[in-house]
């Protein structure tokens, strides 16, 4: 008896530990003008999508613009920050050129501040170089993860195609 319950609480804590993993959390953000502190008037927008793995801590992000008032001289993800307040840079892109892609490691605290809305992501010009478009970074709650498609048992391969091979009749 005493063995049996030893068992059943060992696989209930490897039940409970499988299921402390981390978390992938999505964020988004839509960048304009208005977002920037001071304000612009540029009629340029853009949007971005981001995602962090709080086991790995890796951040990854994508963000595409339009119809700034030239190239874009830097781009940037600043915080800790509320809407409204600047905030020193964080993750410098390396090309700011549209569309943008990368990732980059964070540290706890960096997570816990994305997590509470605390970063912004803006887009420089030479016109605008303190930021022509910005926007705030939110996390995602209509993202949901797909669970992976069910694992399809693979048949074993045979030196022959079954319709090669010999029946029991043809051979008398």
């Amino acid at each position: 008896m005493r063995s049996w319950l030893g068992c059943g609480a060992a696989a209930l804590v490897v039940a409970v530990a499988g299921q402390a993993c981390g978390a992938t959390l999505y964020f988004k953000a839509h960048l304009a003008g208005a977002g920037e502190v001071p304000a612009t008037t540029s009629v340029g927008q853009g949007d971005l999508s981001a995602q962090v793995d709080t086991d790995t801590r890796v951040f990854r992000y994508k963000a595409t613009y339009r119809g700034l008032t030239g190239e874009a001289t830097g781009a940037h993800f600043h915080g800790p920050a509320r809407p409204g307040e600047n905030a020193p840079m964080i993750v410098m892109v390396s090309d700011p050129s549209s569309p943008i892609s990368g990732e980059a490691v964070l540290t706890g605290a960096q997570i816990s501040d994305l997590r509470k809305g605390l970063w912004y992501f803006n887009v420089h010009t030479a016109a605008n170089p303190g930021g022509e478009i910005r926007g705030q970074l939110n996390q995602d709650h209509s993202v949901r993860t797909q669970p992976p498609p069910p694992q399809q048992q693979e048949q074993p391969d045979l030196p022959f195609d079954e319709r090669q091979r010999p029946s029991a009749l043809s051979a008398r």
